[in-house]
């Protein structure tokens, strides 16, 4: 709540899911915690801290890999002009990895950050820890010949081993919601986390059909 700023917008004023928060601390917690994606518009210093805290801790491992779109209007330049300090200041540089931008898209098309939104959760559902190992939970189920294909385009993200599928893990009673869901698992280097979303993106083209046959 700052007396200086404007008001909440015109699309969620009014709404009971309007949340006026007094402590930027509880905003930024649940800005990256409590969401399934992340979407940022043209905006001042705030809007920044907020793009560049979440990208941060996607790309560090302390959050889990959601959609994050910056959008534009359809002749703003503002994310495009970001977009290039990040090619030339940061990964022209060495101080990110290319991959890195596979973290994030940006557009200037309300339904291309809609599918980007929609898509990645096409197959993908979640991800969790369980003894050492990473497991991804799929809403359709890998048949081997992909699974081949999986472990040769990913074998560097492996710490050790490669990618199988694997059963519910009973360290996953909490997540009984989710017990039906498919499963595959390996030791991730917890390092190239912009591979990780590759990986999941591959998944979600791959199995998109089989996923959208069960529909």
């Amino acid at each position: 709540m700052l007396p200086f700023e404007q008001s909440a917008n015109h699309v969620v004023r009014g709404d009971p899911k309007l949340v006026s928060l007094k402590y930027f601390f509880t905003r930024k917690l649940l800005f990256v915690k409590e969401v399934h994606a992340v979407v940022l518009f043209p905006g001042g210093f705030g809007t920044l801290d907020e793009a560049f805290e979440v990208l941060t801790l996607v790309q560090t491992g302390k959050r889990d890999l959601m959609p994050i779109v910056f959008v534009d209007r359809p002749e703003g330049t503002y994310w495009s002009a970001w977009q290039k300090f990040i090619d030339s200041q940061l990964d022209d540089t060495g101080l990110i990895s290319p991959e890195d931008m596979s973290l994030y898209k940006v557009t200037t098309s309300l339904d291309e950050a809609v599918q980007e939104i929609l898509g990645f959760y096409t197959v993908y559902n979640s991800m969790r820890y369980v003894r050492g190992k990473l497991v991804i939970r799929l809403h359709a189920e890998p048949d081997d010949a992909l699974m081949e294909r999986l472990n040769a385009e990913f074998a560097d993200i492996c710490e050790r081993g490669g990618i199988t599928k694997v059963e519910t893990h009973p360290f996953e009673a909490d997540d009984a919601h989710l017990a039906d869901l498919s499963r595959i698992a390996f030791r991730f280097d917890r390092r190239q986390i912009g591979r990780l979303r590759q990986m999941v993106d591959f998944l979600n083209r791959e199995l998109r059909d089989k996923v959208e046959r069960k529909m």
